[in-house]
Formats: C-alpha cells, sequence, structure tokens
C-alpha cells in the first residue's frame, strides 16, 4: 500500500490548490484592503462524528504561506462533538481565505469516511473486521484507505498488484476454477476466491490459499459455508452490506465484512471555518 507521507500529502494537497487557483488566483480575496493583516480562525465541528485528514488540512494552509501557524486542537481517529474546535490557524487573511476551502474539502471528505466506518464498526461489536474496498475517489484512495483505518475499519488490498482476488468475470473468462487458483497458489501471493454457491465451494475446498470470499449470500446459505469451511479459511462476505444488516451478517461468523459505500458513498463531515480578531 502507498504510504501516507508528507511528500504525499504535498503532492495532492498542491494538486487541489491549483485546481482551485489557476489561472488567475482569488480574485476575490485580491479586492480586499487589509488581506496582508493577521488573523485567527477555528475550523469547527458541525456534528459529532471522528476526525481524519488533519495533515491535510495543514498542508493547505503552509503551501500557501510557510509562516502559518495551525495548532490542531484533536488529533486523527478522535470523536469529536459538535461545535468543538478542530483546529485553530493564525496567518494572514489572503492565506486563511485561498486555502480555507481546499484545507476543509480534505478534512471534510476523509472525517466523513472515519465517521461512517466508525458506525459499523460500532454495528458489529465483536470480531468481525469492516474492511475498505478499491471503490474509491480516483488519486484519493490512500487518503480513503487511511480515514477508513482512522475510523476503526481495516483496508482491503490496495491496489491490483497488492493480492489475488480471483471473481466472477475471472472465473467467467478461465473456466475452470481449480485451476486458475492452482495457478495463482504458484505465485506465493495472498490470494481471496470469491465464490457464489456451494458447487463453487466444493471444487477449492483443501486448496491451500487464504481466504473466501461469499459474493451477495443470503446469510442461511453464508452460515452453511463458513461451517463447511471449518476455520481452514478467512472468511469473507461482501455485497449490498449496509448499517442496517451488517450486525446480522456479522453475526454468522464471518471474519471479515467488505462494505464499498465507506468510500464510495459517504456524505461530507459538516465543517465550518469561522475568522476572529
Amino acid at each position: 500500500m502507498q504510504r501516507l507521507n508528507q511528500k504525499y500529502i504535498n503532492f495532492v494537497v498542491k494538486k487541489a490548490l491549483e485546481e482551485d487557483l489557476d489561472p488567475s488566483g482569488d480574485i476575490t480575496t485580491n479586492l480586499i484592503s487589509l488581506k496582508n493583516k493577521r488573523t485567527k480562525a477555528k475550523i469547527i465541528a458541525k456534528q459529532d462524528g471522528v476526525i481524519a485528514g488533519l495533515d491535510f488540512c495543514k498542508a493547505a494552509f503552509k503551501l500557501i504561506d510557510k509562516k502559518v501557524n495551525f495548532k490542531a486542537k484533536v488529533k486523527d481517529g478522535a470523536k469529536i462533538k459538535k461545535n468543538k474546535v478542530i483546529a485553530e490557524v493564525k496567518a494572514k487573511t489572503k492565506t486563511i481565505l485561498v486555502a480555507e476551502r481546499t484545507a476543509l474539502n480534505f478534512l471534510n471528505h476523509a472525517s466523513g469516511i472515519a465517521t461512517v466506518t466508525r458506525k459499523y464498526v460500532d454495528k458489529v461489536k465483536n470480531k468481525t473486521k469492516i474492511c475498505c474496498t478499491r471503490k474509491t475517489t480516483p488519486n484519493l484512495r490512500t487518503l480513503e484507505k487511511y480515514a477508513v483505518k482512522k475510523g476503526g475499519g481495516f483496508n482491503h488490498r490496495y491496489n491490483l498488484s497488492d493480492e489475488i482476488l480471483i471473481k466472477d468475470n475471472h472465473i467467467y473468462a478461465e473456466n475452470n476454477l481449480r485451476m486458475l487458483v492452482k495457478k495463482a497458489i504458484k505465485t506465493k501471493k495472498t490470494i481471496t476466491v470469491e465464490i457464489e454457491n456451494l458447487k463453487q465451494l466444493k471444487k477449492i475446498l483443501g486448496m491451500k490459499f487464504k481466504r473466501i470470499l461469499f459474493d451477495n449470500m443470503n446469510l442461511i446459505l453464508l452460515k452453511k459455508c463458513i461451517k463447511i469451511c471449518k476455520n481452514k479459511y478467512e472468511t469473507e462476505y461482501s455485497g449490498n452490506a449496509t448499517i442496517q444488516n451488517i450486525n446480522k451478517i456479522s453475526r454468522t461468523g464471518v471474519n471479515r465484512i467488505s462494505v464499498g459505500a465507506i468510500t464510495h458513498s459517504t456524505k461530507s463531515f459538516d465543517i465550518s471555518l469561522e475568522l476572529s480578531s
């Protein structure tokens, strides 16, 4: 998995700032007479939730002006209540106004993912892991998978070269499930095989690989399949897992539940920035 480091953070945030400022900069802020006056701003949570993305938020201000004083009041992964201060910024007025939206966009997005992930994690209340998928925003996968972890979730494979995941279309293309799994085993990579029914499961039982993913199964069949596996494989469920049914799925004894919605359909966390004297 790509590492979340300052180089990556600066690269992503710089691209976002360029998107907001090209070609003529902030033409509204340029109208302000006292734009070079140093001022203060507070970043405030407008809802309860879990914070993530503070380093991206900070970078947006710092890339505009290195002299910015950014003080986080909480850490990534922390639960926060509505109306609590997340961070304080001291800088030139123009710096705050120019960087504000980009800074908040990253914080909104990552905190939204962390908050929803924590809701799923709290719902299962056992050893079942809540995992994200590759259903991520292009070029923001590292940030989104980081936010999932800060919400208490776990990361699935990062990309196509990370692990082997044999899905339905791979099986259809090869037309021989056991042969495909044999080829996968020879690579020495971590292997997950997705199955949809008992017939497919019986074809691969006894083969040595890590994980079986049960795709869109009803809970009765899922329980039966997990029992057949007898702890020989790590088990995972995927397909239409929601906050309403996640607890029922977890009670089948499945080890992992992958939830694409925590990255691809999460609502932004509500945050505001307020200037003060």
